[in-house]
């Protein structure tokens, strides 16, 4: 299937945020989510971070303190070391990330979210990369470090490449911390510059995924390529989004059930 192709696949899928997941009996980027998420049918979004050990974990916060409970960074520790700690109110541990790519096996697409840390986005996108040879199965990278996307760009040009933006401040609240959220990553500077995607230039993303709540705003609206829109919360909200012709990222309901 050429790149083009591809794209336009990916487009037709609904992603579940996190994998499919039911807080807190099931947490977000488990095990469990995502077979859940492949046993309804639907694409998953997930986070890969880089431990100490190089290995790849599959965790949104570099901090393991929401999650997990735990005073501690995943980049400063083994993925072993994290392992020890359960994923919320459960018995499951932060996934390796080719243990989900053996449990989804193809049968749904990824949204690979790759969180950089310390200046990490060459070590980390080259490992990701690495863990993918061979997988058979649709997927794209995204970021919101455009270092990624300018590496994609220029080492692994066949790859689908993203550009993250849109109302991080915003998103990463007080409401929304103890649920999905976590804190603030970025200067306003950065999401000034992420938000009005003038980062673009660096990796001249295939597509831009953005957040549900800007996507009124003139860059989004303007962009030439592809988009996904992050996080939808209601129905209504994913329909909005499917009819302007984004693909959607959801979480805390089941498209299913308003169908």
């Amino acid at each position: 299937m050429e790149k083009k192709e591809m794209l336009e696949e990916l487009l037709t899928w609904r992603y579940a945020h996190r994998g499919f997941h039911k807080k807190p009996t099931v947490p977000e980027n488990s095990m469990t989510a995502f077979r859940r998420a492949v046993a309804e049918g639907f694409g998953i979004e997930l986070d890969v971070h880089l431990t100490t050990d190089k290995k790849l974990a599959v965790i949104h916060d570099s901090s393991l303190r929401r999650t997990c409970g735990a005073d501690l960074n995943i980049e400063e520790i083994t993925l072993g070391e994290a392992q020890v700690y359960f994923l919320e109110k459960s018995e499951e541990v932060i996934p390796a990330f080719e243990d989900v790519l053996e449990a989804v096996s193809g049968r749904v697409p990824l949204i690979i979210e790759i969180k950089t840390a310390g200046g990490n986005h060459k070590e980390l996108t080259d490992a990701v990369m690495y863990a993918l040879e061979g997988y058979d199965g649709l997927y794209c990278i995204e970021s919101f470090d455009p270092s990624v996307v300018g590496h994609l760009r220029k080492n692994y040009p066949a790859v689908i490449r993203g550009q993250l933006a849109g109302c991080l401040n915003k998103n990463f609240d007080k409401k929304n911390a103890g649920s999905s959220g976590s804190e603030p990553t970025l200067t306003g500077l950065q999401d000034f510059l992420l938000k009005n995607l003038w980062v673009n230039a660096v990796g001249r993303p295939d597509f831009v995924a953005y957040c549900c709540e800007d996507r009124d705003m003139r860059a989004f609206v303007n962009f030439r390529g592809a988009k996904f829109l992050w996080t939808i919360r209601s129905y209504d909200d994913l329909k909005a989004c499917e009819k302007s012709g984004a693909a959607g990222i959801f979480e805390q309901f089941n498209p299913k059930e308003y169908e």
